[in-house]
């Protein structure tokens, strides 16, 4: 607990969370009062509300952005204090609220994106057309943001430097139970498949929405696809050439140095390019609405070529590094 990153996360949480609270009251009377029609003081008082909590909200989530990425080095970092821990893997294996702590905040990146997406193209016209929106949504984050700091707080209250942790190749192996060994007992090129055929329908799914200004929902659907046979893939049969070794399925080794953090090289576009594409396709609906219509479009076009080009150097910094691996996999192309 007298780790420094440790107590920043837990301040960051703390604080964000708070915030979220305090804005889940006002998203509240947001939802009951609003009436941009009206000129009355509550009206006036409730506008001129909106820009403090926003701008409250808007750096709620930036530094949650920014500590779902701090998690995971610290998570790293960690593995020499915990015997049996070689890797991000051992740490959140230390007690049972390693791997929700991880997932809520990952769920909460990708909620947090949309709801900062919205938030900037709403304050781009006059009558604030997703206000209700925007703060509806914000209903549904601020439980999730609860639930991270519970559980992250749970998780760091209960790491205990006595405990033996099991290391990442007993998760994810075949011999394993669970989701992550279902992965790892994949075939190479059951995962190379999957890995490219996600790519292949985001990829074509974004530039006929980028050409056509249409399917934008299918867009968006397809990267969240993309986003899970991405990670598939990189358990299934990146990691293998990366390590160069035909067993070791492990997403978080290589994060470390000894492999020049090309972890850091995959996720980073991976989970941008995601984030992006959703909020594009949630940016693209609103151009229905008439005040938000010129502004939405290119708002939705722009977040769509963005998310494009980070997915394509997703994918060709994992072919790279596919093909300039010393390993070789035989059956892999047959």
């Amino acid at each position: 607990m007298l780790n420094p990153v440790i107590i920043a996360l837990l301040i960051v949480a703390s604080l964000d969370t708070l915030m979220l609270l305090i804005a889940a009251g006002f998203a509240l009377r947001i939802l009951r009062h609003w009436d941009i029609q009206s000129g009355s003081e509550l009206q006036i008082r409730l506008e001129q509300q909106t820009y403090l909590i926003a701008t409250l909200v808007g750096f709620a989530f930036i530094t949650e952005l920014l500590s779902l990425l701090l998690f995971v080095y610290n998570a790293d970092a960690l593995s020499s204090q915990f015997v049996g821990a070689m890797c991000a893997t051992g740490v959140l294996n230390v007690n049972p609220w390693g791997w929700p702590t991880l997932i809520s905040k990952i769920i909460v990146f990708f909620f947090a994106a949309l709801w900062l997406a919205l938030n900037f193209i709403d304050r781009q016209a006059e009558d604030y057309p997703l206000v209700r929106i925007k703060y509806g949504l914000l209903l549904l984050i601020a439980p999730l943001m609860l639930s991270v700091w519970s559980f992250q707080l749970k998780y760091f209250l209960g790491l205990n430097p006595a405990v033996i942790t099991s290391c990442c190749g007993s998760l994810f192996s075949a011999d394993a139970r669970g989701i992550a060994a279902e992965v790892s007992s994949l075939t190479p090129r059951t995962g190379m498949l999957l890995f490219y055929v996600g790519g292949i329908a985001v990829m074509i799914s974004g530039l006929w929405y980028l050409r056509k200004q249409r399917t934008a929902l299918i867009f968006g659907m397809c990267s969240i696809g993309a986003f899970i046979t991405a990670i598939i893939g990189i358990v299934s049969f990146v990691a293998l050439y990366i390590y160069a070794h035909p067993h070791h399925h492990c997403p978080f080794c290589i994060l470390k140095s000894g492999h020049d953090f090309k972890g850091y090289w995959l996720y980073l576009p991976l989970f941008s390019a995601t984030a992006l594409a959703i909020s594009s396709s949630a940016v693209a609906v609103t151009q229905r609405i008439p005040s938000l219509r010129t502004q939405a479009k290119k708002t939705a076009r722009k977040f769509g070529w963005l998310a494009l080009l980070l997915y394509g150097i997703f994918y060709l910094l994992s072919s790279w590094m596919v093909l300039t691996s010393n390993l070789t996999l035989e059956n892999l192309w047959l």
